[in-house]
């Protein structure tokens, strides 16, 4: 199944037989049936959704005990479609090694030295290093094969590939300047200005260890983004999808002078490639974005939605609803948001919906208003 077999803007099932990897690339066995949804639709629960409701703990064992993420896995395809009849009763175990059902980013913090914070009901949290100047010049691109967690990960690989003969899922590996804020800390925003060599090194050496570890997760699991937006499945589960969470901290300038090289490395070497937008002001960035070879975008809810899809016009643009009104608001006030967010991307044939981390609380009837309207074609 290669990169050009998944057309933007239908949904697809994809039905196993005998093969318990339903999203490597590389695939055997694995029949592609569609659906009736004419506009894919996804939903992401944040931790405490799933620590209240089905009491599944995140912390550190949800991540590293093997044997525990394979029954957590399964518990939270269960959830989904009993709930949501999202994905389809499947009581098979996989061979998972990342989950697809959470998101939150701490590998690449941690393989350049941050301490995790691992809670029972929370995403883990990187503790900021704030490195000084001279050692954020001295700073290299780890060994990942020998550096905590991929050592860690890669062991469990190995093990799960002679159990099932394969391995499936990812990890979240954020994006260039999230980690790098992590290294550094808020002193990065001044070096653009009063250093802008130490900036650039540390931005670097960022990119190449995201493009050693991305490399290797491919060969091993064939996708790359599942945990950072399972809606990359809807185009090409192949796709890395760059998280730009904090791009919306500095100007469009900075961005280009800066972290527009980091990318351009990143898509040029990690094809096909995505961006993770989910600030408010993603037309502010998308002239710089329209230059990149970008197959997918994540638009950040409050993004003028029109403009990107003009400034963006071939990409697939993955509309992000607003999990704090998916909480607060009535279920037909969460119908006008997903259908005007339709009506302002135009031609809905390139697009999908999405909400990420919704937490406790949130209405069912609100998540199913959502994947009515996309179930409708908007």
């Amino acid at each position: 199944m290669n990169g050009g077999s998944l057309r933007p803007g239908v949904s697809w099932i994809l039905h196993e037989k005998n093969f318990p990897c339903p999203l490597r690339r590389p695939s055997t066995g694995i029949m592609l049936h569609r659906m009736a949804r004419s506009i894919p639709a996804e939903v992401i629960f944040n931790p405490n959704w799933w620590h209240r409701n089905y009491g599944i703990s995140f912390d550190e064992s949800f991540y590293f005990d093997r044997a525990l993420r394979i029954q957590n896995d399964l518990t939270m395809r269960r959830a989904l479609y009993e709930r949501f009849r999202l994905g389809k009763p499947d009581s098979r175990p996989r061979p998972i090694v990342g989950s697809e059902h959470v998101a939150g980013g701490f590998v690449m913090p941690a393989l350049f030295g941050c301490k995790i914070r691992f809670e029972a009901n929370a995403a883990p949290t990187p503790v900021p290093r704030d490195l000084g100047a001279e050692e954020s010049l001295a700073l290299s691109v780890p060994d990942i094969a020998t550096t905590w967690p991929m050592s860690q990960l890669i062991a469990d690989m190995d093990i799960l590939q002679k159990e099932f003969g394969c391995v499936c899922g990812d990890f979240d590996l954020d994006g260039v300047l999230n980690t790098a804020l992590q290294i550094r800390g808020q002193q990065l925003f001044m070096d653009f200005y009063e250093a802008p060599q130490l900036a650039c090194h540390v931005l670097s050496v960022v990119t190449a260890a995201q493009i050693a570890v991305a490399t290797y997760i491919r060969t091993r699991t064939g996708t790359l983004s599942l945990s950072t937006n399972r809606s990359t499945v809807n185009v090409d589960p192949g796709i890395f999808l760059h998280s730009n969470c904090s791009v919306q901290m500095v100007s469009p300038q900075v961005y280009e002078e800066f972290l527009f090289p980091c990318e351009k490395r990143l898509a040029e070497k990690l094809a096909p490639y995505g961006i993770h937008h989910c600030g408010d002001n993603l037309q502010m960035y998308a002239n710089c974005y329209s230059r990149l070879p970008v197959a997918f975008f994540d638009v950040g809810w409050g993004s003028d939605v029109a403009r990107c899809r003009q400034e963006l016009p071939g990409a697939f643009l993955n509309l992000r609803l607003n999990p704090v009104r998916m909480l607060q608001c009535t279920a037909a006030e969460i119908r006008r948001d997903a259908e005007q967010l339709l009506a302002a991307a135009g031609d809905t044939r390139n697009v999908g919906l999405c909400c990420i981390n919704m937490d406790y609380g949130t209405p069912d009837k609100n998540v199913r208003t959502m994947l009515e309207v996309a179930a409708s074609g908007g």
